[in-house]
């Protein structure tokens, strides 16, 4: 292939999905695509879960795992908020289907070509395109732009970074233990961090299986013993499984901060994912942000113009993240109060709309009303006073069984 038009680097969930949005038919440019993947090895992500809302009908509902009609949140004392976010449906997609999905369409792309190398920078070059090098500082290819979809390496410097740290267990039960209409999106009957908040996160599959996980905002990830503990505490004395067989586990690491993550890294060279900024601070949503992104940038370079670079979501939204983070960060507000109050007070596809950063002003201000005001305000006077610290960068607990 000759210089191809656009190199992806990364074939993630952002990565992917720009390769997917670029090859579909029509558009009035065509180009020529370039994935360049990880080897199968410790740069490769294992499989994964990604979950996102959006109405039914939704482009990659024939692949998804499941799908519910019905959240609920549980405060620490146990008590049920159900929420009916309709027309959403909160959706649940295994990145093996996905990447099936999405091999469809490439597969028929005449113009789109696949290969494997571990990539270690990109860069512009003086003749206005980009180059990626792998080990030794080769140059494995030159492109017109290149679109970098790898993690960060470095989180930026921010007022205040949590991670949102996570490990998951498939459960198989001996008897019926789920409702498979009903995602536990925050089950808050679990000890709680010094800083931060944890909860349980429940998604069934059928009244036999389901996805539980046990997660925290909170400065660092735990241990695998740590984890292992937790899940069990949650699946066993919480939720009260009884005899269960664990099919499959995953885990997650994903930045939760207000330092800028740029979407441009030079002339030609751009970021996507959650190194371009499509991670929510205040939640840890990604995916449908990934979305947006990479339709826009395909949607221009289709039609022959340069990729717009702006931020999947708008100063506002990350203004209001920047302020949670800190209040929880500090202690000033509970996050297990502090969500339960949310959900019992907002209908579910405004608070949707809300946490996907797609509400209005005067949305957005009727629900800071139903938060703990005094604590809010406070933390807002005190931020533009806080410096801009580089916080270590994350790191992932060891594997481990269960």
């Amino acid at each position: 292939m000759p210089d191809p038009d656009v190199v992806i680097v990364g074939a993630g969930a952002a990565g992917l999905s720009l390769a997917y949005h670029l090859c579909a038919p029509g558009g009035a440019v065509p180009l020529s695509v370039l994935l360049v993947d990880a080897p199968p090895g410790p740069l490769r992500p294992p499989p994964r879960t990604w979950c996102y809302w959006e109405p039914p009908g939704g482009p990659y509902d024939c692949a998804l795992a499941a799908s519910w009609p019905r959240l609920r949140v549980r405060a620490a004392d146990g008590s049920p908020t159900v929420s009916d976010p309709s027309p959403f449906r909160y959706k649940m997609l295994r990145s093996d289907a996905f990447e099936t999905l999405v091999g469809r369409r490439l597969s028929d792309a005449p113009r789109f070509r696949r290969i494997e190398a571990a990539v270690t920078a990109v860069r512009d070059t003086p003749d206005g395109g980009a180059e990626v090098l792998t080990e030794g500082g080769q140059a494995l290819v030159r492109g017109r732009r290149v679109f970098d979809s790898r993690p960060p390496r470095r989180l930026p410097p921010a007022r205040t970074t949590l991670l949102q740290h996570f490990t998951g267990w498939f459960v198989r039960t001996e008897r019926p233990a789920f409702d498979p209409a009903t995602a536990d999106l925050m089950d808050f009957r679990t000890p709680q961090p010094p800083r931060g908040l944890s909860f349980g996160y429940v998604l069934p599959l059928d009244p036999h299986t389901a996805l539980v996980e046990y997660t925290e905002f909170s400065p660092a990830p735990l241990t695998p013993d740590g984890y292992r503990r937790a899940l069990h505490h949650y699946t066993r004395q919480v939720l009260g499984l009884g005899e269960f067989h664990i099919t499959a586990q995953e885990r997650g690491i994903i930045p939760m901060t207000d330092g800028h993550l740029p979407s441009r890294a030079g002339r030609s060279v751009y970021r996507i994912g959650t190194a371009g900024g499509a991670t929510r601070p205040s939640t840890g949503y990604t995916f449908a942000a990934v979305q947006r992104q990479t339709r826009t940038v395909a949607d221009d370079l289709r039609a022959g113009r340069g990729p717009r670079t702006t931020a999947p979501y708008g100063a506002w939204p990350r203004a209001m993240d920047a302020v949670l983070l800190r209040a929880l960060d500090s202690g000033r507000v509970t996050g297990a109060d502090f969500f339960t109050r949310l959900f019992r007070a907002v209908p579910g596809e405004q608070l949707l709309r809300f946490l996907d950063g797609r509400s209005r002003l005067r949305e957005d201000l009727a629900i800071g009303l139903r938060t703990p005001v005094v604590p809010m305000l406070r933390t807002v006077l005190e931020l533009p006073f806080r410096p801009r610290t580089e916080p270590p960068p994350p790191t992932a607990p060891e594997e481990s069984t269960p």
